[in-house]
């Protein structure tokens, strides 16, 4: 099938025979046989007419336009034959055709954008490669709305290579200024179509987060990014974990587990590497992982609590939870709380028990008390 037949597969009559390239090209060639036919008209009318150059110009631009003033005009037989040839049969013809492939153009440029086929050349872009299987466009909405919500990437732009949209990219995503190629990011000449070494972020997501055959694709497209010194630029999803060593023997700068509900993931990625590890373990109960405790906490500022944690190895304070049952996330240091309840991020296999939180509290609250009563006494003394 011509890639440039149209959607009802009827072939544009010069489009499905002409790159945009040869089009702009016989558009120019076009303009520069017109000006020398111009100058042309232009000279015959100083030569044969004894007109000043002003007024042959100005005779000749009003016959090319066909508004004929009167005020002027060839009066010679040699002038009048001039005028038709050049003028009206040669000059008025071009005009008809270059207006007609400025159309074809435009129609062609218009298709191509439509169907993912144009190539835009953009720099300092961010590639997002490969669309997910379910709920694609939504996924891709809510991403690019996380990074256009940040000031670094407001204005930069953005591209999908994807075969995901077959027809053309979903209105949803153009009005948010999002440019698409149809294509995929193992074949080299499409990553060479979107400007991959130009791109200043690459993001390869997996194409089905519940196959692990994903992976495979997945990998293919980094391995060819690699080849070009391109994988640091890449942050990459994994299905399989087993996979991750492979992944990051190519180079890649981070490698995440595809989380569809949570794009924020990969944004974070992007503007502060290695926070997104963090992100990562917390919606696993593997390694570090959130963890609530009922406790009883008065009189004590939120940096006495996280330093008593600290110092018993127990893990780092996030949040705790008041009197009220509302949750307060990442407090001033010298708030004076009263908690029923915090939230740890602890290491799974090191997990304190509720008397253990308690009982390094108290602990660090004694330590406290003596320290203040020998602040005192050395006062005194």
């Amino acid at each position: 099938m011509n890639p440039y037949r149209e959607k009802a597969g009827r072939p544009h009559r010069r489009a499905i025979y002409q790159t945009d390239w040869q089009l702009k090209k016989r558009i120019q060639r076009l303009f520069l046989i017109l000006f020398s036919l111009l100058m042309l008209h232009v000279c015959a009318m100083v030569a044969l007419e004894d007109m000043t150059v002003q007024q042959a110009m100005w005779l000749t631009l009003t016959t090319l336009t066909t508004v004929g003033y009167g005020d002027l005009s060839a009066t010679t037989a040699a002038g009048q034959v001039a005028t038709v040839v050049l003028m009206y049969i040669t000059g008025i013809t071009l005009v008809t055709l270059i207006f007609s492939d400025y159309v074809d153009y435009r129609f062609y440029r218009r298709e191509r954008i439509r169907t993912g086929r144009w190539r835009w050349n953009m720099i300092n872009h961010i590639l997002l490669i490969n669309a997910p299987k379910y709920g694609g466009t939504q996924y891709y909405m809510r991403l690019v709305q996380q990074l256009r919500a940040n000031s670094d990437y407001k204005s930069t732009p953005i591209q999908i290579l994807t075969t995901g949209f077959a027809d053309s990219i979903p209105p949803e995503l153009a009005e948010l200024g999002v440019a698409h190629f149809h294509g995929s990011g193992t074949n080299l000449h499409d990553l060479s179509a979107v400007n991959v070494h130009e791109a200043k972020h690459i993001i390869i997501l997996a194409k089905d987060s519940q196959d692990i055959s994903s992976d495979s694709d997945t990998f293919d497209t980094l391995h060819r990014l690699s080849e070009f010194n391109l994988s640091n630029r890449c942050i990459v999803e994994c299905v399989d974990d087993e996979n991750r060593n492979r992944l990051a023997k190519l180079g890649a700068q981070s490698i995440l587990r595809p989380v569809r509900t949570y794009p924020e993931i990969i944004i974070r990625a992007l503007i502060a590497p290695g926070s997104e590890k963090v992100l990562e373990d917390l919606f696993t109960h593997e390694n570090d992982h959130p963890h609530r405790y009922d406790v009883n906490i008065v009189d004590l500022t939120w940096s006495e609590v996280v330093c008593a944690l600290i110092q018993s190895n127990l893990g780092t304070a996030m949040a705790y939870i008041d009197q009220e049952n509302e949750v307060i996330c990442n407090p001033i240091a010298t708030d004076q709380i009263n908690a029923k309840a915090i939230i740890v991020l602890v290491k799974t296999e090191e997990t304190a028990t509720d008397q253990g939180i308690n009982d390094a509290i108290s602990r660090y609250k004694q330590r406290m008390k003596q320290w203040n009563e020998m602040k005192a006494a050395n006062k005194i003394a």
